[in-house]
C-alpha cells in the first residue's frame, strides 16, 4: 500500500464519519439534483444531444494532432502567440517568462482547474507575484487555504456561516453577513485587483479549431475582466479541450451548463480569437495560449482509456457518485476527483500511487448514466483496475489469495467440499483486508448445487 492510498483511507474514514460534513454537501448536492432536470427539458432529444456530444468529440480526438496546429496556425494569424508545454514545469517557466518580461508583480486568475493541477499559485508565491484568485469560490478556497472542493462548484463544502466566519477572521468584516454581503465584499476587494493587475489568467473551456479561438463559459464575469483588463492575456489550457467547429459550441454550452449548475445556459459566454486588434477599443495587447500536455498523450495512447479525454468538465459525476457523496473532494488528494477523477488521474500522475482510486467506486454506474458526453466512467474504472494488476501493481500476498479464490471457485468438488464453519475460517483468514471495514464473509451451510442435487436428486 502506497502512502498515498495510506492517506486516501484516513482522510475517507475521517469525512465518511463528520455527519456535519455529509449535511453539508448533500444539502448543496440536492438543490443541484433539483435544478438540473428543468434545465434538461431544453433538450428535445437529450439523449441524441448526448451522443452528437461525444462523436464531436470522438472526432476531435482521433484527430487531436491536425486539430491543434489548425488552431495555432488561425490564432498565430490573429496576433496570439501559441505555446507547448510538455509538462507542468514547462508550464510554470513559460509563465514566468512571460511575467518578468511584463514586470508582474500582481495576477489576477480566473477558475481553472489546469492552473490547480500545475499548482500555480504557489509556484508564483515563491516568485513573489501575487497571484489573485477571482472567481468567488475559488476566493474563498484561497483565502482558506485549501484547494477546490469541487471541479465546478470549489467551495460546495462550506455553508454561508463557514465563509461568513472566514471572511471575518482574514478580512475583518463583520461576523453573520449574508451571502448577498460577502458576496459584494469579496466583489469590492476584487475590482481594484483587476484594473492594477499586469497579468491576466485564464483557463478555457474550449479551444475552437476552425476560428482559432478560446471559448470560456463564467456565471460571475470575472474570467472576462481578467482578460481584458491587464495588458496581457495567458490562457492555460489542457490539449484535449479541442472542438473542431465554432458552429459546435451551440450543442456544447448548453450541455455544459445544464450538467454542470442546472442553468439552460451560464451568463457569460465569451469567445476569445487573440490580443486587442486595431479596430478594438478594449482588450490585452498580448495574448498567448499555454497548450499543455502533461501525459494527456498517455491517455490518448491508450485505446481504451482514450474516451476519458472527452470529458468536458461539468462535475455531473462528482454529483451522483456515493463515494464522493460521503467523503468529498479533498480526500482524493488530487487535483480531479470523484469518477472523472478517479480514471484520469493514475494515468496523469502514476498508476501506482494512484491506482487506489480506481478502487473507491461501487461501480454503480451512476457517473456514466449522468455524463454529459456519455463516457463509459463505470467501465474505465474496471480497466485501470486491470491495468495496475497487469502492470504487477498488487502485492504477493493478494495475487496469492486470488489465486486460491480463482482455483476454489471453479472447482465444483472444493466449493461443495468441507462445511461452513470451515470455509468462513479459512477466507476470513485469507482476506483479512476485506473485513478491515466490512462484516465478515459467510457460506451457507449447503451450497446451491448441493441444495439443487437433493431437491431434483440427480
Amino acid at each position: 500500500m502506497t502512502d498515498k492510498s495510506t492517506t486516501f483511507i484516513a482522510k475517507s474514514a475521517i469525512k465518511s464519519a463528520d455527519l456535519k460534513h455529509r449535511q453539508k454537501i448533500n444539502f448543496n448536492i440536492g438543490r443541484y439534483n433539483a435544478s438540473v432536470p428543468q434545465g434538461k427539458h431544453q433538450f428535445t432529444e437529450l439523449h441524441t444531444a448526448r451522443e452528437r456530444a461525444k462523436n464531436i468529440k470522438w472526432r476531435a480526438i482521433e484527430t487531436l494532432d491536425q486539430q491543434l496546429e489548425q488552431f495555432e496556425k488561425i490564432f498565430t494569424k490573429q496576433g496570439g502567440k501559441v505555446l507547448w508545454a510538455q509538462d507542468s514545469q514547462q508550464a510554470l517557466d513559460e509563465i514566468l517568462k512571460i511575467c518578468t518580461e511584463k514586470n508582474c508583480r500582481t495576477l489576477v486568475k480566473s477558475k481553472s482547474m489546469v492552473t490547480e493541477e500545475i499548482h500555480l499559485n504557489d509556484f508564483l508565491k515563491k516568485n513573489n507575484i501575487d497571484s489573485i484568485e477571482t472567481d468567488l469560490g475559488e476566493y474563498i478556497q484561497q483565502l482558506d487555504g485549501e484547494a477546490p472542493y469541487h471541479i465546478v462548484t470549489p467551495a460546495m463544502h462550506k455553508s454561508k456561516e463557514d465563509v461568513a466566519k472566514l471572511f471575518a477572521e482574514k478580512l475583518g468584516t463583520t461576523p453573520g453577513l449574508s451571502p448577498e454581503q460577502l458576496t459584494q465584499v469579496a466583489r469590492n476587494n476584487l475590482r481594484e485587483k483587476y484594473i492594477t493587475a499586469e497579468v491576466g489568467i485564464t483557463g478555457a473551456n474550449f479551444i475552437i479549431s476552425d476560428t482559432g479561438s478560446i471559448a470560456i463559459t463564467e456565471n460571475e464575469g470575472n474570467a472576462r475582466l481578467s482578460c481584458s483588463l491587464p495588458k496581457t492575456h495567458i490562457v492555460i489550457v489542457g490539449i484535449e479541450k479541442i472542438i473542431p467547429s465554432l458552429h459546435d459550441l451551440g450543442l456544447f454550452w448548453p450541455l455544459l451548463s445544464t450538467f454542470g449548475t442546472g442553468q439552460k445556459i451560464t451568463v457569460y459566454n465569451s469567445i476569445i480569437s487573440g490580443p486587442r486588434q486595431a479596430n478594438e477599443t478594449d482588450g490585452p495587447d498580448e495574448m498567448y495560449v499555454i497548450l499543455l500536455d502533461n501525459n494527456r498523450t498517455n491517455i490518448l495512447a491508450n485505446t481504451r482509456q482514450r474516451e476519458s479525454l472527452y470529458c468536458i468538465r461539468c462535475g455531473a459525476c462528482l454529483n451522483a457518485c456515493p463515494v464522493y457523496k460521503n467523503i468529498g473532494g479533498h480526500a482524493y488528494g488530487a487535483t480531479y476527483s470523484g469518477p472523472i477523477g478517479s480514471v484520469i488521474t493514475p494515468h496523469l500522475q502514476g498508476m501506482k500511487e494512484y491506482k487506489h482510486l480506481s478502487y473507491a467506486s461501487s461501480l454503480c454506474g451512476n457517473c456514466t448514466e449522468v455524463c454529459a458526453v456519455k463516457i463509459n466512467l463505470h467501465e474505465l474504472l474496471l480497466d485501470n483496475r486491470n491495468e495496475s494488476v497487469e502492470e504487477g501493481l498488487v502485492s504477493s500476498a493478494e495475487k496469492f489469495a486470488w489465486k486460491i479464490w480463482k482455483t476454489a471457485s471453479l472447482n465444483r468438488k472444493l466449493m461443495n467440499m468441507g462445511n461452513a464453519s470451515i470455509k468462513n475460517k479459512i477466507v476470513n483468514k485469507l482476506f483479512k483486508g476485506w473485513k478491515e471495514h466490512r462484516s465478515k464473509l459467510n457460506f451457507s451451510d449447503k451450497t446451491f448445487n448441493v441444495m439443487w442435487k437433493e431437491r431434483y436428486k440427480r
